[in-house]
Parts: structure tokens; C-alpha cells; sequence
């Protein structure tokens, strides 16, 4: 069985990814790729992992998961989808000693104990620390911004380090939360492992969030009156859209901390965008762009 755990990023998604695996479980379910509830499976795993710590499992732990998480046969699954951004840490702790979610191997390590012979591949949204170690801070119960960086230099974290560090234990895909909208039907496919030109519901829910009704009209005019656009063509349509009817509301952020004034802020940017280019030439590693 192959295992897809999409590990978040924390404040890179709010359980949309999820959502929309869900909303196509029962096509996905007859090509074997099964979508359980995060409620099957979230916290069972989280006390499972906790509990064993670097034990060995009890050799029926695979099977009572499963028979867990699943209303199907394992043995009839090919492919099993969970979504747990807490698996990596809880959003107080990402960077608990200094350093992005150290806690990562250990629970990956366990994780392959109670799946033996199992396939677990891990997807990865990214976003520009810019925006998300604020974003990460505001969803933590921590009151200052210090102590939630813990010691951490903002201008010193990579994501590609953390990449790297999945990449040397299984195979990881990534994208970068900023292109979303323009991504959002491949991703989905990529995680239930379907062909790309496959149709499916919600391809284009995240875009709907971002661009105004008249411009969501226009663009799915544009798809019904020309059937055969490819993906790329299809990409470059929704980015001349953004441009002309983007909720600017719903793209731009605030933000309002010490010493981050605009051009600290474009500097971590900046870095941001050659880290993202480090990872896309990274083994072991699929980074998908628009």
C-alpha cells in the first residue's frame, strides 16, 4: 500500500486540501485510493505515535489501524490518503530548539514501524516565512512573537533544509501555497494518484476564493467554450483572470511586527523564492508549479 501523508505546512491550507480529497472519496474509492475522515484517524494516530515512542509495535498494529481508519478491505486499497499537519508538531513547538519541526523524523521513523513494508510518500505546501511564521505565531497560544521563534533568525530558516531532511527518508512532493489557486486540480490529483487530465469536483475552488463572481462566470465561459485547452493553456487563462478580477482582499496581508518593515520583509521574500529553486532541483523530490 502506498501511505500519502500530507503533513500541512501549518497555515498553508485549513484543511481545503482535505475537504476536496474528501468531496471526490467515492471516485477516487473505485481506482482503490481511499480518503478516510480526519476523525478516524488524526488523533489515533497522534497517541499512537506519542505512546510508542522508538518501541517496536505489537505486530497486529498495522492491522487494527487500518481496520480503524477504513470502512474498505486493506488488502482491496492500493493507495491510502490522510491529511495531519499536527503530526509534525503542534504550532507552538515548530520551532521548538531553533530549527523547523525537529520532531519530524522520529514520528516518520515510528510511522514506518507501524506500516512495515508500506510506501509512505509525504506532500508538503510551503509558504514564504514572510508570511507564515506570522500566520503560525497567531495560531499558537504563545504571546509574543519571540518566544514563539524560539532563538530562531527568520533570515536564516530554509524550507529546502527541511525538504532535504524528508527526501533522505521517503520521496516528497511540495508546492508553494502562493500558487495554489493556479495548482489546486493537480495537486489533488497527485495525491490520489490519478492521471492529471482526470476530471474531478472542486479543481478550481481555490481560485473561486480569490477572484470576484464576474470574473469566476467569465472563467468558466472561457472553459466551456473551449474544451480542449490543456493545463498550461488553462493556467495562464487563470493568471490573465487574477489579474483583472483578483479580490486584492483576499491576496494581500498585513503584517505588523518589530523591525519588519518592507524591505526585511522582501528579503525574506527574495530568499523564499531562490530556496524554492534549490528544492525544485532536489532528488527524491517533486515540486509542482504552475
Amino acid at each position: 500500500m502506498q501511505i500519502i501523508l500530507h503533513l500541512g505546512a501549518h497555515c498553508t491550507d485549513e484543511d481545503r486540501l482535505l475537504r476536496g480529497m474528501l468531496r471526490n472519496a467515492g471516485d477516487f474509492r473505485k481506482e482503490a485510493v481511499a480518503i478516510p475522515g480526519p476523525g478516524r484517524y488524526r488523533r489515533l494516530l497522534s497517541e499512537t505515535i506519542h505512546q510508542l515512542g522508538d518501541r517496536a509495535p505489537a505486530p497486529e498494529a498495522r492491522e487494527v489501524l487500518l481496520d480503524t481508519m477504513l470502512d474498505e478491505d486493506p488488502d482491496e486499497v492500493r493507495r491510502l490518503v490522510l491529511s495531519h499537519e499536527n503530526l509534525l508538531s503542534v504550532p507552538k513547538l515548530i520551532l521548538a530548539g531553533g530549527g523547523l519541526y525537529r520532531k519530524f523524523e522520529a514520528r516518520l521513523e515510528t510511522m514506518q514501524r507501524l506500516f512495515p513494508g508500506d510506501e509512505i510518500r509525504v506532500f508538503l505546501g510551503l509558504r514564504d516565512f514572510a508570511t507564515f511564521l506570522p500566520a503560525a505565531w497567531q495560531c499558537s497560544p504563545l504571546e509574543s512573537f519571540d518566544a514563539f521563534l524560539n532563538g530562531a533568525n527568520p533570515m536564516h530558516l530554509r524550507w529546502s533544509d527541511f525538504v532535504a531532511r524528508i527526501a533522505s527518508h521517503v520521496p516528497v512532493t511540495c508546492w508553494c501555497n502562493e500558487d495554489t489557486p493556479l495548482i489546486w486540480g493537480q495537486i489533488l490529483r497527485e495525491m490520489a494518484g490519478v492521471p492529471l487530465d482526470r476530471k474531478i469536483m472542486g479543481s478550481f475552488a481555490m481560485l473561486s476564493e480569490i477572484i470576484t463572481p464576474e470574473g469566476m462566470r467569465r472563467f468558466r465561459s472561457f472553459l466551456n467554450d473551449n474544451p480542449t485547452v490543456n493545463e498550461a493553456q488553462k493556467r495562464r487563462v487563470m493568471t490573465a483572470f487574477l489579474d483583472k478580477y483578483g479580490l486584492d482582499d483576499a491576496i494581500e496581508q498585513e503584517l505588523d511586527l518589530p523591525g519588519w518593515d518592507a524591505a526585511y520583509v522582501d528579503m525574506l521574500t527574495e530568499i523564499y523564492d531562490e530556496d524554492v529553486w534549490q528544492i525544485g532541483h532536489m532528488q527524491n523530490v517533486t515540486l509542482i508549479t504552475p
